[in-house]
């Protein structure tokens, strides 16, 4: 199951208030795994060109965490940023900023984007806890997290890019991977195309007629 648009957004909405909101952002807008927001470093962002490089993840095995490559070697890329998406990085850097002042020496600097409040990576289990009850909060369908990542695919389609376009922003192995997964809402789409050329002329103005020998108001020319 996939949150509609506005399901979405009402996700967000909730979200925001939570210090961790920039990586259910991220994740919603941009595809991540969770596994790979939570391994995402400062020095894998280019703010200033809009970049991210996902080159690690972060693991959990029952209370055991560690740190490995992407799912495939696809997985291994440089995807862009939107502006919206580079705003709350940068809102969520100077939050960091503040929690580091705040915990002093308590404080250990590991480099991560996403962190508890002394500086450790986040555990994706309690990322995923986190996201199910701000779900709840708002109300919401109950979605996987990984949902997320399907939306962002979602979004694309719908948006009018194509599987390609899915398949590199996702980072999938093949584009046969990605026509599997999302060809189901294609018949969806399909029936939204259809319907939004339709309202191109059903919601046209007309021009009054054309009166033989004269203009569109009748003159004579």
């Amino acid at each position: 199951m996939v949150w509609t648009p506005a399901l979405t957004k009402r996700f967000l909405d909730r979200a925001r208030r939570h210090r961790l909101y920039a990586q259910y952002h991220l994740i919603a807008f941009r595809g991540l795994r969770r596994g790979e927001s939570c391994g995402l470093r400062w020095a894998d962002l280019d703010l200033t060109q809009g970049t991210a490089a996902i080159w690690w993840q972060i693991t959990q095995i029952g209370t055991d965490t560690f740190e490995d490559k992407p799912k495939t070697a696809a997985g291994e890329a440089t995807i862009s940023l939107d502006s919206a998406t580079i705003k709350e990085l940068r809102a969520h850097k100077a939050r960091q900023n503040t929690e580091r002042l705040a915990a002093g020496d308590a404080w250990t600097e590991t480099g991560y984007v996403f962190t508890t409040p002394t500086g450790e990576p986040v555990d994706p289990n309690d990322v995923t806890e986190q996201f199910e009850q701000l779900s709840m909060e708002a109300g919401l369908p109950p979605v996987r997290l990984h949902d997320l990542r399907h939306g962002a695919a979602t979004f694309l389609l719908a948006a009018g890019y194509d599987m390609k376009v899915v398949q590199e922003t996702l980072r999938l192995s093949s584009i046969a991977i990605a026509s599997d997964i999302y060809t189901s809402v294609l018949p969806q789409l399909a029936r939204q195309s259809a319907e939004d050329a339709a309202a191109i002329v059903l919601n046209a103005v007309p021009h009054p007629p054309r009166q033989p020998g004269g203009n569109a108001t009748g003159r004579q020319t």
